[in-house]
């Protein structure tokens, strides 16, 4: 899903105030990106991103899921080599 945009709902913006009111139509919220935190609620990231213009119902905003992961690289475990130099008979007791 990377660069693909979920879009969950809109908003428009009050004429007299600064703020932004939208609406989510939760059933559009995929599951796979509801994150479980340790508090025990669930969490979806949303973003709310201004329209290049006002559409046909006078909506200002949409409401899309926020679907950037971090990068999760492979990590090969490394096997410790010993040098010559490592000789662990030195530090044994007998």
């Amino acid at each position: 899903m990377e660069n693909q945009r979920i879009y969950c709902g809109s908003g428009k913006k009050a004429d007299k105030y600064d703020i932004i009111n939208i609406s989510v139509c939760l059933s559009d919220l995929p599951k796979e990106f509801i994150t479980d935190s340790k508090n025990g609620k669930k969490y979806i990231n949303l973003k709310v991103v201004g329209k290049k213009e006002v559409d046909q119902w006078g909506k200002t905003h949409s409401v899309e899921v926020d679907t950037w992961k971090p990068e999760t690289k492979a990590v090969t475990p490394v096997a410790p080599t010993l040098s010559p130099k490592d000789d662990s008979s030195d530090f044994l007791p007998f």
